[in-house]
């Protein structure tokens, strides 16, 4: 005690002043008693401030032991280090002991708890943008971790929902990448406003921000998707608009005849014509003001056409009359120009109409001109070996053909070909006569050249060369029996001889003529033909028509093979007087 004081030399003192006080033995007894109470009293704080403390110290030391248990299963350990059991130490040291452990256990979790923290937010974060309710770059709240379960397992578990929302996240990314790449293709083949389109469905779309700041969200890929359909559907339309506009431009050029040059000013329209959507890709190629610009061009040229539109309607029908005049079909054509006028300037057609119309005219002469082809090219081989075998006719007539005259040598050998080509006469005519039969029974009609029938030409040239045939037959008999007659007269008394002096002209006699030139092999209908296409379409096949008309039922053909004979005949005669028929 402090200055040697004691509790024995305080009541000593206590009772030197009872004596000089004179205290009674009852009053001190009162006093000691009250001192024993006190110090009872003290000793009774001292005791359960004892035990509370000894209390309090066995509470943290469970509460210790809890806290340990509860680290132990929240951080997933399996293995601490050892700590004392409560018979191996006082209180203090168990607690001393096991506060290393909690330390380091509490600093492990705060660890932990700062990765979850971490993970989860940056779930949290990608999930928001995913569902659009926080933008990119925007800070999350900090998550709330549950604090019992901060195992290694757990962590994994939220670090693999990371990665794959990580994944998620690049993959919708590419897929935001390439819709505004394909809304700025589009964009830029429309002629359209890019920035603006884009920026319409979020404004984080803009290139002049990073790539990895861009949404994700799915109602930014929805609204992209629909842009690109939007746009795509836009681009569809137009070229079906444009490649219209285009085939429009093509037929009215066609029908104007349209000069190249000016064509030429619309390539940027008609490249397109044949195009699929997926092919037109050059910048402002389905722009709005160039499918204008082609539109109006359509409805400049349209409201041309109605002016030009009877120049171009007699341009079809001279095409027309074209094709049938080299098919050698006759057709009316001055009330085909009639009809043709009067419709133009009643205006009860439309000009398109019309023209279509004609078209189809043409294009069905055409098919039958091209039906005819075969039998009109065998009919000009006929008609050209008939006009060799007029020649050679009279180039066997001609005595002088073999002196040796200037071109004497190309006769010769165009006289050797024209008998080749002739030989061959009776198969073709043979083969054209089949070939036109059965091109009449398949239509159902009568094949016309120049107005007249094909086999009645055939039938007169076969019935003309018949004659023909007769005739030099008929012509050899009578100078055989001219020679025998002259023979007969110029015998001696000595017996039958033939005089030296006998005209050399007795033998020689001049060839029989026909119907003018129709016995030498030429088709009437051939001549006219040819003269008329010397003197124009329509007249010259009028003149076709009745020569042709004339040649088969003239009677004059008869009469001119009578006059041929009756000419031979005479000559004969004059040289000595034999009868006219053998």
């Amino acid at each position: 005690m402090a200055g040697g004081i004691t509790c024995g030399s305080l009541l000593q003192k206590l009772q030197l002043v009872w004596d000089e006080v004179g205290e009674s033995d009852e009053d001190r007894d009162k006093v000691l008693y009250q001192l024993d109470q006190e110090c009872l009293d003290v000793y009774k704080r001292k005791v359960d401030q004892a035990t509370n403390s000894r209390d309090l110290l066995i509470q943290a030391l469970d509460d210790s032991k809890i806290e340990l248990a509860r680290l132990l299963s929240a951080l997933g350990e399996k293995a601490v280090a050892r700590t004392p059991e409560k018979t191996s130490g006082t209180i203090k040291q168990q607690l001393a002991a096991i506060a290393p452990t909690l330390e380091q256990l509490n600093k492990k979790k705060n660890e932990r708890k700062r990765e979850f923290v971490s993970v989860q937010s940056q779930i949290d974060q990608i999930c928001g943008e995913i569902a659009g309710t926080t933008e990119v770059g925007e800070q999350v709240a900090t998550p709330q971790v549950n604090e019992d379960d901060l195992t290694l397992e757990r962590l994994e578990d939220f670090r693999s929902q990371l990665q794959e929302l990580e994944k998620e996240k690049s993959n919708r990314l590419e897929k935001v990448l390439d819709y505004v790449s394909m809304v700025h293709d589009l964009c830029t083949v429309l002629g359209m406003d890019f920035l603006s389109t884009v920026t319409e469905v979020h404004p984080s779309l803009d290139d002049s921000i990073a790539d990895n700041c861009k949404s994700i969200s799915d109602d930014t890929l929805s609204k992209l998707d629909k842009t690109v359909a939007t746009l795509h559907e836009d681009k569809k339309l137009r070229l079906s608009k444009l490649q219209e506009l285009a085939g429009q431009l093509y037929d009215l050029w066609d029908l104007m005849d349209a000069p190249t040059q000016e064509r030429s000013m619309f390539d940027h329209v008609t490249c397109n014509r044949s195009a699929s959507v997926d092919e037109v890709t050059a910048p402002g190629a389905l722009a709005l003001d160039l499918i204008e610009q082609a539109e109006t061009e359509v409805q400049r040229l349209d409201q041309l056409k109605y002016s030009k539109m009877k120049e171009i309607a007699f341009k079809k029908q001279t095409e027309l009359e074209d094709i049938y005049a080299g098919a050698h079909t006759v057709i009316d054509t001055a009330a085909a120009h009639m009809k043709l006028l009067a419709l133009i300037e009643a205006g009860n057609i439309e000009p398109t109409e019309l023209i279509a119309d004609m078209e189809g005219q043409i294009a069905k002469a055409k098919e039958e001109a091209l039906s005819r082809k075969d039998i009109l090219d065998k009919v000009e081989k006929w008609m050209s070996a008939c006009e060799e075998e007029s020649w050679l006719e009279d180039y066997n007539r001609d005595d002088n053909r073999y002196n040796s005259s200037r071109g004497a040598h190309l006769n010769l050998k165009r006289a050797e070909k024209a008998r080749i080509l002739v030989s061959k006469i009776p198969a073709l005519v043979e083969t054209l006569v089949a070939k036109t039969r059965a091109w009449e029974e398949s239509r159902g009609l009568s094949f016309m050249y120049d107005g007249v029938p094909l086999l009645a030409m055939l039938d007169e040239y076969v019935m003309l060369r018949e004659e023909r045939e007769e005739d030099k037959k008929r012509m050899k008999e009578q100078k055989r029996y001219v020679e025998q007659k002259l023979n007969t007269d110029h015998e001696g008394p000595f017996g039958s001889r033939v005089s030296p002096n006998r005209p050399a002209t007795a033998k020689k006699l001049p060839g029989p003529k026909s119907n003018g030139t129709s016995m030498n092999g030429t088709p009437p209908s051939r001549r006219l033909s040819i003269s008329g296409q010397q003197n124009g379409r329509s007249g010259g096949k009028d003149s076709k028509r009745d020569s042709a008309t004339k040649a088969a039922s003239s009677p004059g053909n008869g009469a001119a093979a009578a006059a041929a004979k009756e000419d031979a005949s005479s000559h004969i005669s004059g040289t000595d007087m034999a009868p006219t028929t053998p």
